[in-house]
């Protein structure tokens, strides 16, 4: 059975030419899409990263990437939107860097949380503070 999970992976300056994609498609079996990246050669970085694939391929990837140096945060917290109380500003469309937040053609919030990193930056630009945090981020 499928699995998907998002994964935040933190990467040591020493790790960051790590060839990680490639050894989770083909040694695991794993598709990854890609959220958010922020790795340079030879500096510390982070990658966001959804993974699907059957489970036990999705533990043995986690490992490889644990055995490599890599810290691995499984995302299991999620962004709760509170859509009655609501403005619809867009404030929080403009800090979203997956666009998981647009505004629709009658300018109407709209939040696909699937497309969600919970990057939290939308917190922190909402006015009225109608999006928060659900969950905590399981280090592992």
């Amino acid at each position: 059975m499928k699995k998907k999970i998002k994964v935040l992976l933190k990467f040591p300056a020493e790790k960051s030419t790590t060839p990680v994609s490639y050894h989770l498609v083909k040694d695991y079996d794993l598709i990854f899409n890609i959220f958010q990246a922020h790795v340079r050669v030879g500096k510390r970085g982070e990658l966001a990263i959804e993974l699907i694939g059957e489970e036990a391929n999705i533990e043995k990837g986690l490992q490889f990437m644990r055995d490599e140096g890599i810290e691995v945060n499984i995302l299991s917290r999620s962004i709760m939107w509170d859509s009655g109380s609501c403005v619809h500003c867009g404030a929080c469309t403009a800090v979203c860097p997956t666009g998981a937040l647009t505004l629709d053609e009658n300018a109407q919030l709209q939040f696909e949380q699937e497309k969600c990193i919970v990057c939290e930056l939308c917190i922190k630009a909402c006015p009225i503070q109608v999006l928060y945090l659900n969950h905590t981020v399981d280090h592992e």
